[in-house]
């Protein structure tokens, strides 16, 4: 098929782009950046440079690729993340995924694109009550702190546009925390996420029961390659087989990577240091259950855990031997 995958040098672009080259799918990659058009084609697809927040671009881009389907993997989160200014961390995300959701959209319906497989984020979208691994069934979160409200419409956004297309097959890929080549979780690289493990400054908040769902990028990658080609419109949440709370992951990663155990710091500290949204992260968030993915896509993430992951020997762990919210 004809694929254009917009966002093609993010995390899961770059190994996305590569899977559906290697799948014999004919492939453009959407940029906003001429000097990136070289990594896409080294990878054995095409480029095309447009700023998502541009109809006109977006519109000609996709008219040129004349794809059956498109990804919309588009994300601006830089390496640094500041939990008490989410607002500017995620600004720019939360336009791509809403103004530039919504031009994607637009140009595929002219195109005819007939398929539509978008990113989506399942950290943060589930209610932060109940049982604490959550299916696509499970309600979103209603009532959201006022510092991710504005994080979670945009994903609400992208989820409520891709599912109610008219006239295309929308899938929506809810995604847990990345790790690998190209993120924060990068060990190969010393992401910064990394490197606060290593360097202590990654403490355990409060109970540490919050509950989290992480990814291999390229588990991830694997995934949106399958969505392309098969299963029902729908959500589908892409995490591993593990979620676990915090107080038993962070030490699990810290020995994978050989770093020294975590502190541990009451709620009020860490209040200090990362905000409420910190804490928050830290002892009301929910897992996500891969169920659903495993049963109707026929999905299998190849790392278990991201301990698991983390801990494999040479390139394997940053996806190198493979292949960055």
């Amino acid at each position: 098929m004809k694929v254009l995958v917009a966002g093609a040098t993010g995390a899961i672009g770059r190994p996305l782009v590569a899977k559906l080259v290697e799948r014999g799918h004919e492939v453009t990659g959407m940029t906003r950046s001429e000097s990136r058009r070289e990594r896409i084609e080294s990878l054995g697809a095409r480029s095309v440079v447009a700023d998502a927040l541009d109809p006109e671009a977006v519109a000609g881009a996709v008219a040129a690729a004349e794809p059956e389907v498109i990804v919309h993997e588009l994300t601006a989160i830089g390496p640094d993340m500041n939990m008490k200014k989410l607002y500017e961390t995620f600004g720019p995300t939360n336009r791509l995924r809403t103004e530039g959701t919504d031009h994607l959209l637009s140009a595929a319906k002219a195109a005819g694109v007939r398929r539509f497989v978008a990113q989506s984020f399942a950290p943060l979208i589930y209610e932060r009550a109940g049982s604490l691994v959550k299916t696509e069934e499970d309600p979103v979160d209603a009532h959201p702190p006022e510092a991710i409200a504005s994080v979670l419409d945009a994903v609400k956004h992208v989820e409520h546009a891709v599912t109610h297309a008219e006239g295309i097959e929308g899938l929506v890929l809810r995604y847990g925390g990345f790790y690998g080549e190209g993120t924060s979780m990068d060990p190969q690289a010393g992401g910064a996420q990394i490197a606060a493990i290593r360097g202590r400054r990654f403490p355990i908040v409060g109970s540490g029961g919050a509950v989290w769902s992480f990814i291999h990028v390229d588990d991830g990658a694997e995934a949106t390659a399958i969505a392309v080609e098969r299963g029902e419109p729908g959500i589908y949440n892409v995490v591993d087989d593990a979620p676990a709370p915090v107080r038993e992951w962070l030490p699990a990663v810290a020995r994978a990577i050989g770093a020294k155990p975590p502190r541990h710091f009451p709620k009020w500290l860490g209040r200090l240091f990362a905000g409420e949204m910190g804490v928050l992260m830290m002892t009301e968030l929910r897992g996500s259950s891969n169920e659903k993915a495993k049963r109707e896509l026929g999905w299998r993430p190849r790392h278990a855990s991201i301990w698991e992951g983390l801990a494999e020997p040479g390139p394997a762990a940053g996806s190198r031997a493979a292949s960055g919210a």
